[in-house]
């Protein structure tokens, strides 16, 4: 991504957004070590503005494994999960398919391997009492 504009990663969000017509969007955490994270992010609440007649009701922001946690902890994009979804009866499905994400995926114990994102989901939903979560900050919410 960095052999584009910002403006033209927007025009491709934009394009989708009008395409699907989505009420919830899923996004990366502004505060990702990685930049291209951070572009999506910001390409993503640009496309995704809050106007008269928008369908987007809702933005999430979800943590990635060795991208969110690695990130300076003194800035002020630290991620700071609201919203749990129970994964519990799932979460044999999610390891399954990061099966397909081989070249991203590395030995325990490093953060995106497949004990430590059963760990994190673990922790998450431990942190609000069930067997796995996965946990997202709300960027914007329309009730």
């Amino acid at each position: 991504m960095d052999e584009l504009t910002f403006l033209d990663i927007v025009k491709v969000v934009e394009t989708y957004i009008g395409e699907i017509k989505p009420q919830i969007v899923y996004t990366h955490h502004a505060g990702d070590l990685n930049i291209d994270h951070r572009l999506t992010h910001q390409a993503v609440l640009t496309a995704c503005r809050p106007l008269p007649g928008a369908g987007v009701r809702a933005i999430y922001a979800f943590e990635t494994p060795s991208s969110t946690g690695w990130n300076d902890p003194n800035t002020l994009a630290v991620f700071r999960p609201s919203r749990y979804v129970d994964i519990g009866r799932h979460l044999k499905a999610k390891a399954a398919a990061l099966e397909s994400y081989v070249q991203e995926m590395r030995a325990f114990p490093h953060a995106r391997s497949k004990e430590a994102v059963e760990a994190l989901a673990e922790w998450r939903g431990a942190s609000v009492g069930c067997a796995a979560a996965e946990a997202f900050e709300v960027v914007r919410e329309i009730v």
